[in-house]
């Protein structure tokens, strides 16, 4: 999966469960802040991600991303070693 099919994918889920227009997603924003994301929205987000790519985040994984474009190489990292 090319990394702009990840954008596309995260995107799409991104709009859907967390009610966002996908134009508002900034790649150099702050993850939580653009999202306004709360612990449980956390939780969803990893449900999310292992549903649309097969693999788990964990807590930890999320102390290395802070905008949204660290959370697109992540999963582009993730997703490759998966």
């Amino acid at each position: 999966m090319s990394r702009e099919e990840v954008v596309e994918t995260v995107n799409g889920f991104l709009a859907e469960e967390f009610e966002v227009e996908v134009d508002t997603l900034d790649p150099n924003g702050v993850l939580h802040e653009t999202l306004d994301l709360d612990s449980l929205d956390y939780v969803d987000l990893v449900v999310v991600i292992e549903s649309h790519f097969g693999f788990k985040v964990t807590g930890e994984d999320f102390k290395s991303i802070s905008t949204l474009n660290d959370f697109y190489d992540f999963i582009v990292n993730k997703h490759e070693h998966a």
